[in-house]
């Protein structure tokens, strides 16, 4: 039995730990926190409790995969509601528009709303997404890159994206579809998950709307935290050690150069290989300093980073505010400009307002709600002082919130800026990593694999496939992957 060390109990984490576990190695997950999550954690406060990462749960089969590794079922361990509406969204109008977690109801939804046309189209649209969803995933997305040969090994799957129009532009390939601004605003939004505005994302990232507008949008009892909660400890009862407080601060060789071990919480742990799920530029940094990041890295192009401002607040919604709820801009493409291009805030910002409490009750006390509200932001690559603007920052937003109707009577709150992701680890200040321009994607993204020291393998977004949560439960799958490789064992 070879034994694995696994650092950082975030969801890339767990999911490689699981597949290690699967494959039948020792493994041992050390973490530096003191319960796993990663971005995906949780913050109490006043009776409040907030998932302090990502707050929309896609391709629930995934974490099934993993789970299924360690002889359990997701349903069992984390109960999903599958939410309808997946989300509401709110333009400068006062217009608003329902994201349907079924397609049947989607076009009555926008035959309710009197888009005949676009309703007409919407079933066209879906088996549009639904092949390019079926082409790219086992082809491009659930597989490891060597080089740049490997996209072209598979011809006929390349080929089928051309025809799909893949490496066209987004935004164009929706419009095309669809004669409603407001419409192709929520089906080309997605982009920015990839650090990318809709007019400059290329087709294939029409994926990701398949993912968040077809496949479904749900949420797990008790919270997003629920997730890495229940899988640490499937984790454990398969028999893997998961080890808290115990932050890395070596990567131990042995004399021929391969990967040996580490020291972690001041223990030395000897193993035979690791996957390290650290922001990449931060696990160079911090536990491979001897090493030259990968080029990719020096001339790496950022994704916008992101206020998040968690909010206790007296009060509940009014009826018709939904589990997600995204405000566009007016200025659509000005923003972009500003954020991506200008690198300065957007005078118009869209925001994404996410309130779990309405169904994880549990959340807030009786009478009260938890609120998420994200603004889109440039990295710390922009001039902004961060804590010069904290303070203004929170007054927009709770101005934002008072002017479309949330409660907003304040009991607890707490602002994340992007120097605080960077405090986390999180290069440039972003939780969102590399962006996903061509030129880093799939094979020209930084690789999983360290070849200077044979043994060490990477997971986390900024690795290949990529960000949000299916990407790097992925990532973790492509890691065991390599260590499979590397050191022998089934599936």
């Amino acid at each position: 039995m070879s034994r694995v060390v696994v650092v950082g109990a975030g969801l890339a984490g767990l999911a490689a730990a699981a597949q290690l576990v699967g494959d039948g190695h020792d493994v041992v997950v050390v973490e530096r926190g003191s319960d796993p999550g990663g971005r995906a954690g949780v913050l109490e406060s006043d009776g409040f409790r907030f998932d302090t990462g990502p707050t929309v749960l896609t391709m629930p089969h995934l974490l099934d995969r993993a789970f299924g590794r360690l002889g359990r079922k997701l349903a069992d361990d984390v109960p999903l509601i599958r939410l309808d509406p997946a989300y509401r969204a709110v333009y400068s109008d006062g217009s608003e528009l329902l994201v349907r977690s079924d397609p049947a109801d989607q076009v009555a939804e926008l035959r309710r709303r009197g888009l005949a046309r676009d309703a007409q189209a919407f079933p066209g649209f879906v088996d549009w997404l639904q092949e390019l969803y079926d082409v790219e995933v086992p082809n491009f997305i659930e597989r490891n890159f060597d080089s740049v040969i490997d996209l072209v090994n598979r011809p006929a799957a390349a080929a089928k994206l051309v025809r799909l129009g893949g490496f066209g532009s987004l935004e164009k390939a929706v419009s095309r579809r669809f004669g409603d601004s407001r419409l192709v605003r929520l089906l080309t939004f997605q982009a920015m998950y990839a650090g990318l505005a809709p007019a400059d994302a290329l087709a294939i990232y029409a994926v990701i709307t398949y993912m968040d507008c077809i496949s479904g949008v749900y949420f797990p009892e008790g919270g997003m935290h629920q997730v890495p909660k229940a899988l640490g400890s499937a984790l454990t009862g398969a028999g893997a050690q998961v080890l808290y407080d115990h932050p890395v601060s070596r990567v131990l060789t042995d004399p021929t150069g391969k990967f040996a071990g580490v020291v972690a919480g001041g223990e030395r742990i000897a193993a035979d290989a690791v996957v390290i799920t650290l922001d990449l530029p931060t696990a160079y940094e911090e536990l491979l300093p001897q090493l030259s990041p990968p080029r990719a890295l020096a001339r790496a192009s950022w994704s916008p980073s992101a206020l998040v401002w968690h909010v206790g607040v007296r009060g509940v919604p009014s009826p018709g505010v939904g589990h997600h709820n995204i405000h566009f801009a007016d200025a659509w493409a000005y923003s972009f400009e500003q954020l991506i291009t200008r690198k300065e805030l957007m005078s118009d910002p869209s925001r994404l307002v996410t309130i779990p409490s309405l169904d994880a009750p549990g959340m807030a006390p009786p009478g009260h709600s938890t609120l998420y509200v994200l603004e889109p932001v440039p990295h710390l690559g922009a001039r902004i002082d961060w804590t010069a603007e904290r303070g203004p920052a929170r007054e927009r937003l709770h101005s934002f919130l008072a002017a479309n109707g949330y409660p907003d009577d304040i009991v607890t709150d707490h602002l994340v800026t992007p120097l605080d992701w960077r405090a986390q680890g999180m290069a440039m200040g972003t939780p969102f990593s590399l962006a996903h321009t061509f030129a880093q994607t799939g094979p020209f993204r930084p690789a999983n694999v360290e070849p200077r020291i044979p043994g060490v393998f990477f997971a986390g977004s900024g690795t290949t496939p990529g960000v949000g949560v299916p990407m790097v439960l992925i990532s973790g799958e492509l890691a065991a992957e390599r260590v499979r490789d590397y050191l022998g064992g089934a599936r």
